[in-house]
């Protein structure tokens, strides 16, 4: 048995520590995912209603049907769907990560230039994809930051595998004519 179920068994089973466990393993990913759709202002807020949705139907959760992962980014997505379409102002090109590029420069030996470099390439890799439509945008960061599989994709999307992998090809293709007219 996997960890994640093992933990949602003793939850399950009345240990309240099991779910802190598994939502601290899990904030980081769902965070970061909701950030590059929701912007570091909204993030904070969408990523704890879609902890407090795991918490409201984890007895709900078939593990014949899901792994927990594609279980939680399915709930995250819809929960991201959800509020932008509350928040029909905010528009996908004018999402900031401001203090996601600050927090992200590791090295603290590098040189001012060199920091400035890694700003201007975070800027201009924002932008870009900023330029992809939702979908593209979703596609690639599941597979990309998550390391999802394109099954799981699927799943979260709902869609079938062999749309999920054209989708992607064609957000990889978009993202290389963007970039050939930089």
């Amino acid at each position: 048995m996997d960890e994640d179920l093992l933990l949602i068994n003793r939850f399950l089973g009345g240990d309240q520590v099991s779910l802190k466990i598994l939502i601290d393993k899990y904030t980081s990913s769902i965070y970061n995912f909701t950030q590059r759709f929701t912007g570091p202002m909204y993030a904070p807020d969408v990523t704890q209603e879609i902890f407090i949705k795991v918490w409201r139907n984890l007895k709900n959760f078939d593990k014949s049907k899901a792994q927990f992962k594609t279980w939680l980014f399915t709930i995250a997505r819809n929960s991201v769907t959800d509020y932008l379409r509350k928040r029909k102002s905010i528009s996908f090109s004018s999402l900031s990560e401001d203090n996601f590029i600050e927090d992200n420069i590791e090295d603290e030996a590098i040189l001012p230039d060199e920091i400035y470099q890694k700003l201007q390439d975070k800027e201009m890799l924002t932008n870009i994809l900023n330029e992809l439509s939702p979908d593209h945008r979703l596609i690639l960061t599941l597979y990309y930051q998550e390391d999802m599989t394109f099954k799981e994709i699927g799943e979260v999307l709902g869609k079938p595998l062999n749309t999920v992998k054209s989708n992607h090809l064609r957000a990889i293709k978009k993202l290389k004519d963007l970039c050939t007219k930089i």
